[in-house]
């Protein structure tokens, strides 16, 4: 044996042995981040290695028979031995070699062929495989709930619905291409066929940094059994993706929400419908889903957030908040500790009581038990801004913009309170997220013409943005009402006059307002073109439609702000103040720091257009330091300024926050 070793180092084996693995440490530290940095599949990473390992053994036999000198490479001289002896230390070499390249890959191996999976997960549209097209929207609900339970695994980031659903109907997919736009490390993707009362359903799990299936599973059950293939999904992914499941994340998954198959797809095409913009706000599958199951907690829970929605975006009743309330009630009351409840009522006191501490209780709880639910995230991040805490406000949607990254409503949240906090560049950044997104969106287009003008006073490119909206597209007036106020900044008042007489309804939707009676656009074009005589009968019938308003919803300030400027139209001066207090009192700026400023701006334009500057100028001068405020170039462009212009505190104002903006 001491032969060998002399032979060994006589051959100087131990050098190229040392030297050897030196560079090949180097090779995988290099490799190891020039592949990331590539995007290369891990299984190019993986025969680097193997090649590494192998190569070892190799180069201890070429050590062995060979010298590289200064003069070249020689064989290396043998020694006299018996040629037994040449052939056992040749044979102890090679097994030298392959034994440390067996310990080496038995450390190594495993960490690279376990390829390490972050746990982020997206649950891509499920193909429809189904003969009848009614049961398209099964497949949807079979992504849905698997979606939805692993969104109660904390351990797992899980993309949200509205950002997956974008590749419904892709044929060939890039797993690569989709899990760097979701930011997630794995896709779930499958097919569902549904006959009768018989379900198919067949899933892969895929690495998508090398487009790898992880495992594949197929199952063939029976309607009802469907809950126990969500479950076991859920399950399955978990434990491939190394997430740790807490008793009650299991406990959550093994309840069923329904035991009615009925009721459940009805449920489901609910959630179908929730996401058509024509269809969102229907409430009767949910109602329909309850009847035959009233035992169904998530149903209920559903149908209070859609109440919710319904109160705060368009019809702000007393009806439809109690029946918000009460469908949140008993959800909860049926499952105390069911998340999608204290979702609902978070929203039920958010949007019908303006009730900030009680709706942040309820959607901290929903946080933690959907922590992969973005609504919650959102949510807090807007009743955080209208408490005047910015920053968290921003923290709150970027953490929802991270779980939903496609969903445009939540861009455009996160845009709005980076604009009133005056950054334009970042909302500006946000808002092009968006449009890569939602390029025909009026969510999108309509807020990029806001912020070209608000910050910059551009109304070339406002005017640009608006222009690109396809001609068939007005979601209730929305279009028309920018047209019409870019028109207004631009003075093309009768081109402004011709966009609103187009417009065939009574009232125009306004970003963010009242509904806009359109007699009042009209009204008011014709006193800024200087004839008052016109003005007049469609100020009358712009008030009249305006009481009508007030009487379907009292208690809402933007409601109240706007008859105050039909009023102040209407030279009927201590009637329009009392209305634009009134807006305040509802919603001061104590209480709603996002949407307080909008009343406070109001009742600024009521006491410009009434002749009282004083009041005018204080509130203006409020208004440019407050966040979501008036800014230097809308104060400059808006012609509800007119009448303060020629008061030198007009130019002293700009002045004073020009510099700053």
């Amino acid at each position: 044996m001491s032969g060998f070793f002399k032979e060994v180092q006589r051959r100087k084996v131990y050098r190229v042995a040392a030297g050897y693995i030196i560079a090949a440490g180097f090779i995988i530290i290099i490799g190891s981040a020039v592949f990331r940095a590539w995007e290369l599949p891990n299984s190019t990473f993986r025969l680097l290695d193997v090649l590494l390992l192998v190569g070892f053994p190799i180069a201890l036999v070429l050590a062995w028979a060979y010298d590289v000198t200064p003069h070249g490479l020689y064989t290396t001289p043998a020694q006299a031995m018996p040629g037994s002896h040449r052939r056992r230390n040749l044979i102890m070499l090679l097994a030298t070699g392959l034994i440390i390249s067996a310990i080496a890959g038995f450390v190594l191996l495993p960490r690279v062929l376990a390829r390490k999976i972050d746990k982020s997960i997206a649950v891509l549209p499920f193909q429809d495989l189904s003969d009848k097209e009614e049961n398209a929207y099964f497949a949807d609900g079979i992504q849905d709930g698997i979606l939805t339970n692993l969104s109660k695994i904390g351990d797992l980031k899980v993309i949200s619905r509205m950002s997956v659903m974008s590749y419904r109907g892709d044929g060939l997919r890039n797993a690569r291409e989709i899990s760097k736009a979701l930011g997630v490390a794995t896709l779930l993707e499958g097919s569902v066929r549904r006959i009768g009362n018989r379900v198919r359903v067949n899933v892969q799990l895929i690495n998508a940094n090398d487009n790898e299936h992880v495992w594949a599973e197929d199952y063939d059950r029976d309607l009802t059994d469907v809950f126990a293939i969500q479950t076991d999904l859920a399950q399955k992914i978990a434990a491939s993706l190394q997430a740790k499941l807490s008793a009650n994340e299991k406990e959550r998954l093994d309840r069923q929400p329904t035991q009615n198959p009925d009721a459940y797809l009805l449920f489901i095409q609910a959630h179908d419908c929730a996401n058509r913009p024509d269809h969102f706000r229907d409430t009767s599958l949910r109602a329909q889903a309850i009847k035959l199951d009233p035992k169904f907690a998530a149903a209920c829970a559903g149908l209070s957030m859609v109440q919710s929605w319904i109160y705060h975006e368009s019809e702000p009743t007393q009806a439809r908040r109690e029946q918000a309330r009460r469908n949140a009630d008993e959800a909860l009351r049926l499952q105390p500790d069911l998340p999608e409840g204290h979702l609902a009522l978070g929203f039920s006191y958010y949007y019908g009581d303006r009730d900030y501490e009680r709706a942040l209780a309820e959607f901290e709880i929903a946080k933690r038990d959907l922590p992969n639910e973005a609504q919650a995230y959102m949510a807090i991040g807007a009743i955080k801004r209208r408490q005047g805490k910015w920053a968290e406000s921003i923290a709150n949607f970027e953490k929802a913009a991270v779980l939903d990254p496609k969903n445009v409503s939540i861009l455009v949240n996160l845009a709005s309170s980076y604009m009133a906090v005056r950054n334009f560049e970042a909302a500006e950044k946000t808002l092009d997220r968006a449009t890569a997104i939602a390029p025909e969106s009026f969510a999108t287009v309509g807020f990029k013409a806001y912020l070209a003008i608000a910050s910059k006073g551009d109304l070339i490119g406002a005017g640009k943005q608006i222009s690109s909206l396809p001609a068939d597209v007005d979601p209730n007036g929305l279009v028309t009402w920018a047209r019409y106020w870019v028109l207004i900044l631009q003075r093309k008042f009768p081109e402004a006059l011709a966009v609103v007489q187009k417009f065939p309804g009574e009232t125009l939707a306004a970003e963010g307002a009242a509904p806009v009676p359109k007699a009042f656009l009209e009204g008011r074009i014709h006193l800024l073109q200087g004839n008052k005589e016109k003005a007049q009968p469609a100020l009358e019938h712009a008030r009249l439609v305006s009481e009508q308003l007030l009487r379907d919803a009292p208690d809402d300030p933007p409601r109240h702000a706007q008859h105050g400027l039909i009023l102040a139209a209407l030279d009927r001066k201590q009637e329009a103040i009392a209305e634009g207090k009134r807006a305040i009192e509802l919603r001061p700026e104590s209480q709603d720091a996002f949407d307080g400023p909008k009343s406070t701006a109001s009742l600024a334009e009521i006491y410009a257009s009434t002749g009282e500057s004083d009041e005018a100028f204080r509130l203006l001068d409020h208004l440019l330091q407050v966040p979501n405020g008036l800014t230097i170039p809308t104060l400059k462009l808006d012609p509800a300024w007119d009448p303060l212009r020629k008061d030198p505190r007009f130019q002293a104002l700009i002045d004073k926050y020009a510099a700053n903006r």
